[in-house]
C-alpha cells in the first residue's frame, strides 16, 4: 500500500486510507446508507457523508479499472494479511478465504481458481487489483456513474439470519420442537445476540398456525432483517375406532356370514385390518367370538369384538361353502389327483398372426451383450425375462433400428413391465397384470417414428432403474410397425450408452435350459361351442400334448426352436355356453404358479395371496350364477411360473 508521509511502506502495516478528512465546506457526493463511492482518477472515497483517501487512486491499465485492495477491504471491514513467503494478499470474509498474487490473473476462493480481467500488480508498494474482481470476491453490487465520474458500491454489512424447524410434522402437546439456526455476518463479525418473537416454543399446547420471527445482532451493533416462517401444529393423532356388523346375529352351520367393516379413523387415514376367527361360515354349534383390530400409520390401534350364535341346523357343507362363496382369486382345496382324469373340453383352434419374440435365454446373464436380435414387421409380441448375474448394476434395453430407406412408425399397443426385483415369479405376475391392465385402459398406447438408419431404445421404462446383482426384469408387450424393424434386447453396465455400443456388443449364447425364439401366430383362439359345466371337465394349457408348443426359429443360431410352455402366447378362450351354477378354477400341474388372467374384462389374481404351490390348490376364477351364458377368458403364462395348467369346470349346488 502507498504509505502516508512518514509511514512504513510494508503492505501489512500501512493503512489503506486516512479518514475522515475535514472538507472545509466542500460539497461531498451524496451516498445512501451502506454505499461506498469511489471517484474516478482520484484517491477520494466517500461513505456515510465522510470523505476518505485511498493510498492510490483508481487507475485504468490496459482498459481495466484497478483499485487498491487494502483501501477496499478496510472500507468493507474484512480481514487482510500479506504472506511474504508466497507474496500473496489474503482476504478473509466469513468462511471464505481469498488469495491474490502479484502479476497473476488467477486468484483462489477456498482453493477454487477464479480468473480476473487483468493481473494484479504492485505500484509504489500498493497492491492493485481489478475492480470487478474484488467486487465479485466480496459479493458487492456496483454501478458506474459516468456523468459524476464515480463508482457506487452497495455494502451489505448487515448480518443474516434464518432457521429451520424439526420435525416436519408437529402435534400439539406431543412433539418436541427444535429450531436449527443459521446466521452469519458478511464481514465475519461475531454474532452477539439473538432475538425471537413470542411464538417460539419448545412444545405447542394448541393446534394452529404459528409465525416465528428470528433476528441476530453482530458485534458492530447491526441487526439482521427479521426472518419469519409459519409452521402448522396439528391436532394430536387420535386412535382409530374399530367396528363391524354382521347381517344377523344367529346362523345355521354352513350358512354364510356377511361381515361389514365399519371402522373409522379421525384423520381419515388408511387402516391396517386384522381379523380373528373370521370365516365364510361356521360348522360347530354354539357361540362364536369374532374380533377386528385396526391400526393407523402411527401405530395406534383399536379392537372390536362381537359374538354370534351358530345353531345345530346345517345349511351347507364345508366343501359347498368353499365352492359357492370363495371370492375370485382366493384358494380352495380340490383333489389334484383326480383332475388329470377329467374329460377334456372339445374346442376349435385358430390363431392371429402376431409374431412372438421370446427373449428368455440366457435367463441368467453373466456378461454384457445382445440377448436377442430379430427383424420383424407388423404385429409383434415381446416376452423378455432376464436376471443380472454380474457384479455390477446393469440396464436392460430394447433397441429398435430402422434399416429402411424411409421413416417407420412403431406403435405400442399393450405393455407390462415389472422389476427389477429378486423374485422371478413376482416380476412375471406383475408384468402380466400390467399387460392386461393396459388392454383394459389403453394406458400404454403411444407411437414413435424412426428415421432411416436411426437406432433408439423403445419401451424405455424397462431401463429406467438399473438391475442390482441377482435382480430380474420381465416385460410383456404388443407392438406394431409399418415397416420392418430390427429389435435388439441388450444388457450393459448402467453408465454405458447401449446405442453407441450396439455394433460392438457380442451375441450371447443360449443357456441350454431356457427358451428363446421367434414364433408366428402367437395369439391362440380357443372356441368351445358345447355346453360347459353340467359335468366336471378341464381345459389343459401348455402341456405340448393337448396344447402343442409353437414352432419357430432362433435367428441368432439359425436353428429350429420349440416354445416350451408356450410362454408369451396370448390365449383368447371363448366359452359359448357355460351352464348355470358352474365354478371355474385355475389348477397348476407343473409346479409353483403366480400370475393372473382376465374373465369377461376383469383381472383375477392367481392367487390373491401367496402362490399356487401344489396341484390340490385351485384359485377361484368365475361362477356363472343362476343363468347360462358365454364367458371370455384371456390368459398368458406368467414368466417364472410352471406349466402345464388346467382350467377346471365344476358344477356346484344352487344357492339356498
Amino acid at each position: 500500500m502507498t504509505p502516508l508521509p512518514g509511514a512504513s511502506a510494508l503492505p501489512t502495516e500501512a493503512p489503506g486510507l486516512v479518514a475522515p478528512l475535514a472538507t472545509g465546506g466542500q460539497i461531498i457526493p451524496a451516498a445512501g446508507a451502506n454505499q461506498l463511492i469511489l471517484m474516478m482518477n482520484s484517491n477520494k472515497m466517500y461513505m456515510n457523508g465522510k470523505e476518505y483517501l485511498a493510498n492510490q487512486p483508481m487507475a485504468v491499465k490496459n482498459g481495466v479499472s484497478y483499485v487498491s485492495i487494502r483501501a477496499m477491504v478496510d472500507m468493507v471491514k474484512v480481514k487482510y494479511t500479506y504472506d511474504y513467503k508466497t507474496k500473496e494478499v489474503i482476504v478473509t470474509k466469513g468462511d471464505s478465504i481469498m488469495r491474490f498474487k502479484t502479476d497473476s490473473k488467477i486468484y483462489t476462493v477456498n482453493g477454487s481458481k477464479e480468473t480476473m480481467k487483468g493481473p494484479a500488480y504492485q505500484f509504489k508498494g500498493t497492491f492493485m487489483i481489478p475492480l470487478t474482481s474484488i467486487t465479485k470476491a466480496l459479493s458487492l453490487k456496483y454501478s458506474v456513474d459516468n456523468v459524476g465520474k464515480r463508482v457506487i458500491l452497495e455494502l451489505n454489512t448487515k448480518p443474516t439470519a434464518s432457521f429451520t424447524v424439526q420435525p416436519a410434522e408437529i402435534y400439539a402437546g406431543v412433539t418436541p420442537v427444535t429450531f436449527v439456526t443459521k446466521n452469519s455476518s458478511p464481514n465475519g463479525t461475531a454474532i452477539v445476540q439473538e432475538l425471537w418473537n413470542e411464538n417460539k416454543k419448545d412444545m405447542y399446547d394448541q393446534p394452529g398456525f404459528y409465525t416465528i420471527t428470528y433476528s441476530v445482532q453482530d458485534a458492530a451493533g447491526l441487526w439482521s432483517d427479521p426472518y419469519s416462517a409459519t409452521i402448522q401444529v396439528l391436532q394430536p393423532n387420535q386412535p382409530p375406532v374399530a367396528n363391524f356388523s354382521t347381517d344377523k346375529d344367529e346362523y345355521k352351520m354352513g350358512e354364510p356370514v356377511t361381515l361389514t367393516d365399519l371402522s373409522t379413523d379421525p384423520e381419515g387415514e388408511e387402516l391396517t385390518v386384522e381379523w380373528t376367527n373370521r370365516a365364510l361360515a361356521y360348522f360347530n354349534p354354539g357361540p362364536v367370538s369374532l374380533q377386528l383390530k385396526v391400526t393407523d400409520k402411527h401405530g395406534l390401534s383399536s379392537t372390536f369384538e362381537k359374538t354370534i350364535n351358530i345353531t345345530s341346523e346345517q345349511m351347507y357343507t364345508q366343501d359347498e361353502v368353499a365352492k359357492l362363496f370363495t371370492v375370485p382369486g382366493d384358494i380352495i382345496s380340490m383333489d389334484g389327483g383326480m383332475i388329470p382324469g377329467l374329460p377334456n373340453l372339445t374346442y376349435n383352434l385358430s390363431s392371429e398372426p402376431y409374431m412372438l419374440i421370446r427373449s428368455n435365454s440366457p435367463e441368467t446373464v453373466n456378461a454384457e451383450g445382445v440377448l436377442y436380435r430379430e427383424t420383424a414387421l407388423g404385429s409383434t409380441r415381446f416376452l423378455v425375462h432376464h436376471m443380472n448375474n454380474m457384479s455390477t448394476r446393469q440396464k436392460l434395453y430394447v433397441i429398435a433400428t430402422n434399416r429402411n430407406l424411409y421413416p417407420t412408425t412403431i406403435t405400442t399397443q399393450y405393455l407390462g413391465i415389472a422389476g427389477p426385483a429378486l423374485s422371478p415369479e413376482y416380476t412375471g405376475k406383475i408384468s402380466i397384470q400390467k399387460y392386461f391392465n393396459s388392454m383394459l385402459t389403453n394406458s400404454s398406447y403411444g407411437t414413435i417414428t424412426l428415421q432411416p438408419g436411426q437406432s433408439i431404445p423403445i419401451m424405455t421404462d424397462v431401463s429406467k432403474i438399473a438391475m442390482k446383482p441377482g435382480e430380474v426384469l420381465s416385460l410383456s408387450a404388443d407392438l406394431f410397425s409399418d415397416l420392418a424393424v430390427q429389435y435388439d434386447v441388450v444388457m450393459v453396465e448402467q453408465s454405458k450408452d447401449p446405442v453407441a455400443l450396439l455394433s460392438t456388443l457380442p451375441l450371447l449364447d443360449r443357456d441350454g435350459v431356457h427358451n428363446r425364439g421367434t414364433y408366428p401366430d402367437s395369439t391362440r383362439i380357443i372356441s368351445v361351442f358345447d355346453q360347459v359345466g353340467a359335468t366336471q371337465s378341464k381345459l389343459v394349457l401348455g402341456d405340448n400334448d393337448k396344447d402343442k408348443n409353437l414352432i419357430g426359429t432362433d435367428p441368432m443360431s439359425g436353428t429350429e426352436a420349440s416354445n416350451a410352455g408356450n410362454f408369451g402366447v396370448l390365449y383368447k378362450i371363448r366359452l359359448e355356453s357355460v351352464a348355470k351354477n358352474t365354478l371355474i378354477t385355475f389348477n397348476p400341474r407343473g409346479g409353483n404358479y403366480l400370475g393372473s388372467l382376465m374373465v369377461n374384462g376383469t383381472i383375477v389374481n392367481l392367487p390373491n395371496k401367496g402362490n399356487l404351490a401344489s396341484s390340490d390348490m385351485n384359485a377361484v376364477v368365475y361362477r356363472s350364477g343362476n343363468y347360462e351364458g358365454p364367458v371370455d377368458i384371456v390368459f398368458s403364462v406368467a414368466s417364472g411360473s410352471n406349466l402345464p395348467v388346467n382350467l377346471v369346470f365344476t358344477p356346484i349346488p344352487a344357492p339356498k
